[in-house]
C-alpha cells in the first residue's frame, strides 16, 4: 500500500513538473521580443529631440535618441519604459502584448517649467536701520572727487595709455568683423583718390587763410 502511494506521488510530481515547464514555455512564447522604434518630439520641435533617454528600469536596459530624435530597442510585452530628458517632464510607456514583432510609437515631450517665487531685494532690512546708516555716514561735501584728476591733458593721457579690457576687445573685434562682412561684396575706395575731397580740402584751406 505504501509503495503504491509513493508511486502515485512520484507520478504526480513528474506531471506537475511537466505542467509547470509547459506553462513557463507558454508564458515565454506569449512574451516574445518586440523591436520598439519611435521618435521623440518636443513641443516646438519638428525633427525630434536628440539625447533623450529611453530605458526599462527593472530590466536595466535602454538607449538614447539620435540627433533626429529616433530610437530603436528590443523590449518585452508588459515592459514599463521611462522616457526622460533634461528640461522636460518624464514620460512613461507600457509595451502592449501584441502579436507583431515590430512596434512604432511617437512620444511628445512637454517642457518642465519651474516657476520660482518672487524675491524682493532691499538694501536694508528696515527703515530704522536705513536711517541709522545714513546718520552714520561721513560724506564730504565735495563728493570726494579731486579736481586735479579731471585735468584734460591727464584724461587724454589715460585714454591713450590705458589698455583695453575684455569687453572693449570684444567690441573692437565685432566691429572689425562686421565691417569685413559689410565690405565683402563692395569695393573699398580710397578717399585720397577722390577729387571732390581734394576740392573741399583746398576750399577749407583758403577759407582758413582768409580768417
Amino acid at each position: 500500500m505504501m509503495r503504491k502511494f509513493a508511486y502515485v506521488l512520484v507520478v504526480a510530481g513528474i506531471a506537475g513538473g511537466l505542467f509547470s515547464s509547459l506553462e513557463a514555455r507558454a508564458q515565454v512564447s506569449r512574451r516574445h521580443l518586440i523591436q520598439l522604434s519611435g521618435i521623440v518630439l518636443g513641443e516646438d520641435s519638428v525633427s525630434g529631440l536628440p539625447g533623450v533617454h529611453v530605458y526599462v528600469p527593472k530590466a536595466g536596459r535602454g538607449t538614447s535618441t539620435n540627433p533626429t530624435g529616433f530610437f530603436s530597442m528590443p523590449v518585452l510585452p508588459g515592459d514599463s519604459l521611462v522616457i526622460s530628458a533634461v528640461g522636460y517632464i518624464r514620460q512613461h510607456y507600457i509595451v502592449p502584448n501584441l502579436p507583431e514583432d515590430f512596434l512604432t510609437i511617437v512620444v511628445e515631450m512637454s517642457t518642465d517649467n519651474t516657476f520660482l517665487r518672487e524675491v524682493t531685494i532691499l538694501p536694508f532690512p528696515t527703515e530704522e536701520v536705513f536711517k541709522q546708516a545714513v546718520l552714520a555716514l561721513n560724506v564730504p561735501m565735495d563728493n570726494g572727487i579731486d579736481r586735479r584728476n579731471l585735468n584734460a591733458e591727464l584724461m587724454a593721457l589715460m585714454m591713450r595709455t590705458t589698455p583695453m579690457d575684455g569687453n572693449l576687445n570684444y567690441r573692437y573685434y565685432m566691429e572689425q568683423y562686421n565691417s569685413t562682412i559689410y565690405n565683402k561684396q563692395m569695393g573699398i575706395t580710397n578717399p585720397f583718390l577722390n577729387p571732390f575731397n581734394w576740392a573741399r580740402f583746398f576750399r577749407d584751406l583758403k577759407a582758413n587763410k582768409k580768417k
